[in-house]
Order: structure tokens, then sequence, then C-alpha cells
């Protein structure tokens, strides 16, 4: 089946969807909550840090196209998985770098990119803080957050911090992986 899914946590979800709404073979990213023991929650009580929950992207994509692989070298080039919940400005559990597997292929295959960046200090001499867990449940965050960034990009945090990140995928890595 060429459609797979990817779930990642990586600080905001704004800006994760904002760049992955741009990658070639990308068919959908939903921004969204899980890791947590709140069923349900609003983006409200994920904020208050209290769920459990990380803000995530699920990435639908077509692995003809693009593979999981490719899918996660774009998630570490586009936030800071060395630092142990947050982002930036952006700090609480919630705001984790995170990769939620959804079978064993993906488990050993985000394991086995953590191991090469580590060896190869991509990151420098900071240490790989990214989270590896099995996916339990998810919930799609409010549909406000949906395309936040294509439906918002004046807007101050959008400006200052999505925009940038979006910024990097372009001068770096759309010539690879950007829609045509």
């Amino acid at each position: 089946m060429p459609n797979q899914t990817a779930v990642l946590g990586g600080g905001c979800f704004w800006c994760l969807e904002a760049v992955f709404n741009e990658v070639r073979g990308v068919l959908a990213v939903e921004s969204g909550y899980t890791g947590g023991a709140v069923s349900n929650p609003s983006y409200e009580q994920v904020c208050n840090g209290t769920t459990g929950h990380a803000e995530v992207v699920k990435v639908t994509f077509d692995e003809t196209v693009i593979t999981f692989s490719d899918v996660l070298e774009i998630f570490f080039a586009i936030h800071d998985p060395t630092t142990l919940n947050r982002q930036g400005h952006d700090v609480g559990t919630q705001y984790r770098s995170v990769i939620y597997w959804l079978d064993a292929s993906q488990r050993d295959t985000a394991q086995a990119m953590i191991t090469t960046l580590s060896r190869d200090r991509v990151f420098g001499s900071d240490p790989i803080v990214t989270e590896l867990s099995p996916l339990g449940p998810y919930y799609p965050a409010e549909s406000y957050h949906q395309r936040y960034f294509e439906r918002n990009p004046g807007q101050g945090y959008c400006r200052m911090v999505v925009a940038p990140k979006v910024a990097k995928f372009r001068s770096t890595l759309a010539v690879r992986f950007g829609r045509p």
C-alpha cells in the first residue's frame, strides 16, 4: 500500500504542518494531539501541560514518492531535537520532540536515523532527546488550527516562528522534497 502515515511532534504543530504541506508526496497534514491521558483534549488543556499530550502532526504520504526516512530527514532539519520539552520560547512537555511509530519498521527506521545523526554529531555535542513511542489514541486539533500558517501568515507567531522554518525548508530541502 503506497499511502503511509507518520505522527511527529517537534514543538508547535503550526510549524511542522506548514512545512509538510509543501512537501512533494505528502497527501495530507493534520494538526492534533497524542501521547497523553485525557480523551479528546482541547488546545487549552494541552497548552496547560497537564494532559501529557504533545502537539503533533499526522502526515499522510505516498511512499512511492517520498519515504518515511525522507519524512524524518525533513523533521530533524526543521526543529531542534536536542532541547528537552521545548522549541524556542515554547516550553513544556506538549512541545517535546517525539516520533510516534505505527509499526516496528517505523520504530527501527527512526532509531537508526537517531543513531546515525548522533554518531555523525549532526547537532554537535548536544544529545538528541527525541522520544520514540508507539502511537496511542490520536485526537485532531480544533479546526482553527488546521492550515493555520496558510490562513494567518501575518499573525505575529507565524511571522516570527513559523515563517523562518518554512524559509529554511525552502532554502535547504525544497530542491529535493518540495512540490513542483
